[in-house]
This record gives C-alpha cells, structure tokens and sequence, in this order.
C-alpha cells in the first residue's frame, strides 16, 4: 500500500469520497433498520429511492468520467472521432427515455420497467470491464459497443421512471413533494459526485477494468436496493392493469430488441446525425401541427382535409433526405446537385416550406392565448440544443483538455467531472430561494430571461477559460483554477435553464400536448448532445488530434457566438413572456412527469397517461 506520506490530491480526494460514501451507506443502514414506515417525515420508500437511484448515477457518471479517455488512449480512435462517439452515445440515452416511459405507463409498471432497466445498465457496466488488447482492430471492441446500447437502453427504462415513483408515494395536495423531490436529487448530484471520483480514479490509475468493474458493481447494489425496499414502495409503481406473462415478456423482448437497434447505432454516427436532424425537426413541425390542427377543431380527425393533406405531404417529403442518405440512393449523392444541393436536401426543404405553408394558413382559427404559448414553446425548446451542445463539452472536449493541457498535478482529470454535481448540490437550494426572494418582490426575471442567463453564462464560462490559459503562455499548463470557474459558470447556467425549461414545459403546454411537449424537450435534449460531439470533434482539426491552441480558439469562438445570441435572447424575452400569458394559465389537475426535475435533463421521461384497465 502506498504510504500516506506519498499521498497525492487525487488520493486524498478518493479517500474522502470513500468516506463520504461510507456515511451514506450507515445513514442508510439506520433508515432500513427502523421499525417505523416513516424517517424524518417522509415515506421509507423516498429513501430507498434516493439509495437506488443515487448507485445508478454512481455508476453512470463514474462510467461516462472515463468514456472518452478510454475511448482515445484504450481504443485508440481518434480526438474527433471519440467526441463523435460521445456525442452520440449521450444522445441516445436522452432519447431511450421516450421508449421506456411510455411502456411503463401504459403496460409494465414503474417498478418493473425499474428493474429491467436496472438489469440491462449492471450488464452494460460489467462488460465495459472486458478491456480485450486494445485497439480498433481487436475483436472485444464489440463487447464495448453492446456495453454502450445496454447502458443507453437500459437507462431509458430506469431514469424514465424512478423519478415518476418518487411522485407516487405522495398524494398531489401533499406539501411534502417538492421537498422529498429536493431530497431525491442530493441523492441523485451525491451519485454522481462520489461515483466520478472512485470510479474515475480506479480507472485511470490502477486500469480501466477496475474502474468500469466499481461502476458495474454499483450498479448490481442498486438493484439489490431496489428488489429488497419493494415493500416500502406501498404499490407505487405497479402496472395500471394485470399483465399476462406471455406479454410482459414481449415488452422485455422489446427492450432487448432495441439494444441490438443501438448497438448498430452507436457505430454509424453520421446515421444518428441524419435521423435526429431530421427526425428533430419533424418532431417541432408535429408539435406546431398538432397544436393548429388540434386546438382550434378539438380533434385532428375533425380539421380540415387539405390542411391535414399539405402537413401529411411536407411531413412526409422531410423523412425522404435521412431515408436516401440510409438507403444509399443516387438522389443524396453529390453528384446530383441543384443549385448547391443534393436532390433529397432540395425534397426536404421543399417539404418544411410546404408544412410552414400549412401551418401558417391554420394559425389564424387557433384561439390566440394558446397559438402564442405554443410560440413561446418551441422558442425555448429550440435553444435547448445550444445551452447541451456547449455544456457536454464537460465530459468530451473539455476532459481531453484537462488530462493534457491543465496543471492538475498526478490527479486524474476524470475527478474534475465531480465539480458539477458537487456545485449543484452547494447552489441549488440558493437559486432555489433567490428565485423566490425576487419572485415576492416582484423580480424574478421570467422564463425566457433565466434562458438568456443561462446562455450568457456558458459562454462566459469558455471565455474565461480562453482568458485563464492564454494569459500564461501557449508553452504552459493552463492553471487548474479556471476549470473551477469555467465548472461554476456552467454549472449555474444550468441552474437557471434546466429546471426552469422544464417547468415551462408543464405549465404552458395544453393538456392534451403535455407528454408530447415533454418529449420534444428531452429530444432537442438530445440533439444538443449531439451537438456537442459534433464541436467536440472541430477540437481534433483536420488531423483528428486535439491541439492547445485550436481547442482554445473553438472554445473562444463558440463563447462569443453564446454571449451574441444570449444578448439577442433577452431582448427578446418580453416578447416571448407576453406569449405566455401567464396571467390567463388554469391549473392541472396533476403535473406532467419530469416537471419537478432539478438539474438533470434526461430524468423524467416522456409519460403518456397511463391505459386504464378493461
């Protein structure tokens, strides 16, 4: 063992995080062993929640720490080529949700869809743990990629869902949801926080099988969690109506179905890019759509023939560029071009001009209040994408910076993945009770406004960094304390859109749109994970190889670009809150699943009403 007197800053901070998680595992320990069906005011099964969800997202960030160390120094791709890999990768898991909320809801249950999710993720863990030689060519590079598509699937059933028991175990009127949500994502940021350290050092210094190993191992003792605390769950979570075996396995099958789906994903990043491209903008239009059609004839089946014939007929001119790009067909070759495009590029214009056409010509018999909140929707769901693209440079671009380029001393650079979470947990009971304070005086900036903060600070956040490294010299390591500041910058930019979006979402969507709008948040979720591959992957240049001084001049320019569109934002929000008619807004009688969600985007889920029993 290695003599204290040698200790570095990394192995002081393993040992805490160890301890610290020691802590947790005691209080828990005690909260298991009580007679009585409450601690502290709330139901056990909030903290057997917080306990299995917070060794999911040990596993999860410590895993996500390594990926794209792993993937440039194990693998030996290339910088851009990994960012790409990352990018798509996040992408995917914000994406699964959709699949395993809405199978949940309407036929397995929660704690089912819980368990089956947690089943796939300890897989997924486990097998990224079989290092094989290393290496492109070496055959184990598919046990890595069937790894990736059992965590990506297997986190759309469990973080679909856990957060939706968290809600089930209190009644709506119950003043007590707000603070057992508050406590359930300290478990969820401690998670991450703690599985970043011991994960990531174990990987990078005693060998990745190690580190992916604690990560798989974390997560086998959620799921042990999980099964033994079933009965503190008082029947939260179970299917809305009896399920015969035969069919509960044909949705397992499903699931696992959908791995292999992912698995040949994952590996075709050009193909992701296609079909969130335009699968993403298709998803608005349908927004738009169902919104013009919906609102003004309270049924699409009642609208118009030749409104509901033109969006039909854009839409489905729009799905011909990713089909031909897929098929191979000579119309998206480069040859094949008509003023600068390809023929399927030129079809899907076409098609989105045809479908704004539509919608257009539909608005003006939407009742106005909610023609503009749709507006106001789409505004903040189209900046989505590039609050996420800048934000996960943290675990692609900016993690190959800081194992190369910043003065961190023998400390691993996947432990300044922890500064995150370790900061959301510090500040957001503070944004939390700043937002009020303003709120009773009269002024707390609206939506749109925190959406034009959030931006400003994310870029300001890289241009401080840019300032940090180049004022000592392109031959020095950048000093480690503008990571923290480029980590709080972020982190509080955060702050103010990820739980306010969501909140957004809920209130301003129409009933009958609620999941539908949800969804569209957390897709546009994922395309900004995407997006940040996609930068990530500008930092390798031509060569592929990330350098110093392009990096910083991507991070600078992406920064300034951030501050001009926030600036443009703002000018904006008046606007864009007077859309929102706030003043005209009836209440819900429930929430729309992921609505309480507190800095973590991917948490909630798409949630259709649940089927009834028959």
């Amino acid at each position: 063992m290695k003599d204290m007197s040698l200790w570095d800053g990394g192995d002081w901070t393993f040992v805490i995080a160890l301890v610290v998680l020691g802590a947790f595992l005691t209080i828990g320990a005690l909260i298991a062993a009580g007679r009585k069906p409450e601690f502290a005011g709330h139901p056990k099964g909030l903290y057997m929640l917080f306990f299995a969800e917070m060794w999911e997202r040990f596993s999860y960030y410590g895993m996500r720490a390594l990926l794209i160390l792993y993937l440039t120094q194990h693998w030996l791709f290339s910088d851009g080529k990994s960012n790409l890999i990352y990018g798509a990768y996040t992408s995917l898991v914000y994406i699964t949700p959709v699949l395993g909320g809405y199978l949940a809801d309407r036929y397995l249950g929660q704690r089912k869809a819980v368990l089956f999710g947690g089943v796939l993720l300890a897989f997924g863990h486990l097998f990224m743990a079989f290092e094989g030689v290393g290496g492109q060519d070496d055959p184990t590079i598919n046990i890595f990629w069937l790894a990736l598509a059992l965590i990506i699937v297997g986190s759309g059933f469990l973080k679909a869902n856990i957060s939706v028991m968290v809600g089930q175990l209190y009644r709506l009127t119950d003043m007590r949801r707000d603070a057992a949500y508050t406590i359930f994502y300290m478990g969820i940021n401690s998670g991450a926080a703690i599985g970043t350290i011991l994960v990531g050092y174990l990987g990078q210094k005693l060998g990745w099988a190690y580190g992916f190993g604690l990560a798989g191992i974390g997560m086998i003792a959620g799921l042990i969690v999980f099964v033994l605390g079933k009965r503190v769950l008082l029947g939260a979570g179970e299917a809305p109506a009896p399920l015969s075996r035969q069919k509960e396995w044909a949705l397992y099958g499903t699931g696992v179905a959908a791995v292999f789906v992912m698995w040949g994903l994952i590996q075709y990043q050009d193909v992701i890019q296609n079909l969130l491209l335009v699968s993403g903008s298709l998803l608005l239009v349908y927004v738009a759509a169902v919104a013009a059609l919906q609102l003004p004839y309270g049924k699409i089946a009642k609208a118009p023939g030749d409104s509901r014939a033109i969006l039909i007929a854009g839409m489905a001119a729009m799905l011909f560029l990713p089909l031909s790009d897929a098929l191979g067909l000579p119309l998206s070759d480069d040859g094949a071009r008509v003023i600068g495009l390809t023929i399927a590029q030129l079809i899907y214009i076409i098609g989105m001009v045809v479908v704004l056409a539509g919608l257009a010509i539909e608005k003006f018999r939407i009742e106005h209040h909610a023609r503009d909140r749709i507006y106001a929707i789409l505004f903040l769901i189209g900046l989505n994408p590039l609050f996420w693209g800048l934000f996960e440079q943290a675990g692609g671009s900016f993690n190959l910076y800081t194992d190369r380029y910043v003065d961190i001393g023998s400390v691993p650079a996947s432990l300044f993945q922890s500064i995150n979470p370790i900061y959301i947990i510090l500040f957001a009971p503070v944004f939390a009770t700043l937002w009020q304070v303003l709120g009773k005086r009269g002024l707390e900036p609206s939506a749109p406004a925190k959406f034009a903060l959030a931006l400003a600070q994310v870029g300001l956040g890289f241009l401080v960094f840019v300032w940090g490294a180049r004022s000592v010299g392109p031959e020095a390591l950048t000093p480690v304390i503008f990571v923290f500041l480029l980590y709080l910058l972020h982190t509080t930019g955060e702050l103010c859109l990820s739980p306010v979006g969501l909140s957004a979402m809920n209130r301003l969507a129409p009933s009958f749109m609620a999941s539908l709008i949800m969804g569209a948040w957390f897709y546009m979720t994922a395309v900004g994970n995407f997006v940040a591959g996609k930068i990530g992957e500008a930092t390798g240049g031509e060569s592929g190889e990330m350098t110093k001084e392009a990096t910083l001049a991507i991070y600078n320019e992406i920064g300034w670009i951030t501050l001009g569109v926030s600036v443009v934002v703002l000018a904006l929000s008046p606007i864009v809150k007077k859309w929102m008619h706030l003043d005209t807004l009836r209440d819900r009688e429930e929430d729309v699943a992921g609505s309480s969600e507190l800095a973590e985007p991917q948490a909630g889920g798409v949630h259709p009403e649940p089927k009834p029993a028959s």
